[in-house]
């Protein structure tokens, strides 16, 4: 696999400063890279010559005043398939929103543009951002540009790959139980999960509307800081979204002091945790420990109890959000349909994929009469404990750190048949979204079969630029 030309926006804006590079020479380079790399099937759609056309249209402007360009001068980023850009497809990989093409754009991605970012193309992740390996999305599976036979990770696996393979210089995830964040780990780059509000969701596609937040994947922690800056805060589309406005993320990268990170001992203790993943926390637990840091092991008993608690609350929003998706006004419509019944039932069941399926009737199962109190009502509670013992782990200790997976990327339709074994895949990454709280992705090395491997970090609520300063030290340490 080949080192990104790359790596940060600060080295493309030098080049271009420098009078090496221009923007339209960067897009062309990334152009170059997606039809290099087409067989690992991360773009579901390229904007090639729309990327050009901005591209050429920014390389204008800057000749004539280099100061009225935006902070993402040079910036080339690709979107997953769940991002709404207005006058481009969005379709979630799912066949139900076949041919749909977005009448508006999303905050985050209009924020982007007003900054003079390029988009260059729609990404592949699983339908509806349902799936932790990027194999249930009707365009077929994204491989793993580290080893072509295994699975990129999901949701966002379209979008970690693309960042992986040099075909962009970020991308913009979302994340509803991990699916920026695990990717990441699969893929090798830095996977970025924010406050749960911190970014509007106005333009994301809804899985799961209490736990879904945007996200991003990129080659370093200094990019990822600023794509949140320019992301970040109110929104009028948006009422989950909050009202804080964000600090310069972006100027806040120096972490000075020596922190508190906790681990839960259940987690490193797990018996689903590969030894590869084992030792590679344990090493860095050292370092931090020899670089001063606290780092100390505590009890955190709900662990097994997380990903339960999870699909049920999930699954239960999912078919609620899902109900819109009906063969009338937009998408899909089943050519077999003789009424108005057979028109919701043949398209829903025509168009949506194995996996959304049983989803939707999953939450339809927990929501329905006589069972919502044993199964909804309960997660809720669950959930609850997990966000208070999560808060209450976080009145001591700056971090939590976390394996970010069970182990490294899995062969290409090794747990296609086994739905939980798909689903514990997320046992990690789950709690930050539970809690509502910022986590952070990084990749610290290879396992035995020089396959990426990642370690998370999480961090109270609201306190991103902690966490990113965090991260970026610790990188600048390996």
């Amino acid at each position: 696999m080949n080192m990104p030309k790359y790596k940060t926006l600060q080295q493309v804006q030098e080049a271009i400063r420098a009078g090496g590079e221009s923007c339209e020479g960067v897009v062309q380079y990334y152009l170059s890279r997606i039809e290099a790399t087409r067989r690992l099937n991360a773009y579901v759609e390229v904007y090639a010559e729309e990327a050009l056309e901005r591209a050429r249209r920014l390389d204008a402007r800057y000749r004539e005043d280099a100061g009225s360009v935006g902070r993402l001068f040079g910036m080339v980023l690709s979107h997953k398939d769940v991002i709404c850009y207005k006058d481009h497809g969005v379709t979630a990989g799912s066949k139900i929103l076949e041919g749909f093409t977005s009448l508006f754009s999303a905050t985050a991605v209009e924020r982007l543009l007003a900054e003079d970012a390029i988009i260059i193309g729609r990404v592949n992740c699983d339908e509806f951002a349902m799936g932790s390996s990027n194999e249930t999305s009707v365009y077929g599976p994204t491989r793993n540009a580290a080893d072509p036979d295994r699975v990129p990770g999901g949701s966002s696996g379209g979008s970690a790959v693309a960042v992986q393979a040099d075909t962009c210089l970020a991308s913009l995830g979302s994340d509803t139980g991990g699916s920026v964040r695990q990717p990441a780990a699969f893929c090798g780059v830095v996977g970025f999960k924010p406050t749960y509000g911190r970014i509007s969701r106005y333009g994301l596609l809804a899985y799961g509307s209490s736990f879904d937040q945007i996200g991003t994947l990129a080659h370093s922690v200094e990019d990822t800081a600023l794509l949140l800056e320019i992301m970040a805060g109110p929104d009028d589309f948006d009422s989950t979204a909050s009202r804080k406005v964000p600090p310069a993320y972006s100027q806040l990268l120096h972490f000075d002091k020596k922190a508190k990170v906790a681990y839960f001992n259940t987690a490193l203790e797990h018996p689903s945790l590969d030894e590869n993943i084992r030792t590679a926390c344990q090493a860095l637990i050292g370092r931090l420990r020899d670089d001063g840091h606290v780092v100390e092991g505590i009890d955190f008993e709900y662990l097994d109890y997380i990903i339960p608690a999870y699909y049920v609350l999930t699954t239960a929003e999912a078919s609620t959000n899902l109900s819109r998706y009906d063969g009338i006004r937009y998408g899909y419509r089943s050519s077999n349909a003789t009424d108005l019944i057979s028109t919701y039932k043949k398209s829903r069941a025509e168009g949506f994929g194995a996996e959304a399926k049983r989803r939707i009737m999953l939450g339809a199962f927990v929501l329905s009469a006589g069972y919502y109190d044993a199964y909804y009502s309960k997660a809720q509670k669950v959930r609850r404990l997990i966000k208070d013992k999560t808060d209450e782990a976080f009145r001591e200790y700056d971090f939590i750190l976390m394996p970010a997976a069970p182990g490294a990327a899995w062969k290409l339709g090794d747990k296609m048949d086994d739905p939980v074994a798909m689903y514990l895949a997320d046992i990690f990454t789950v709690q930050a979204n539970m809690a509502g709280i910022p986590a952070i992705s990084l990749p610290i090395g290879q396992d035995d079969n020089g396959l990426p491997i990642g370690i998370q970090f999480m961090a109270p609520k609201f306190e991103e630029a902690k966490l990113l300063a965090f991260g970026k030290a610790l990188l600048s340490r390996q």
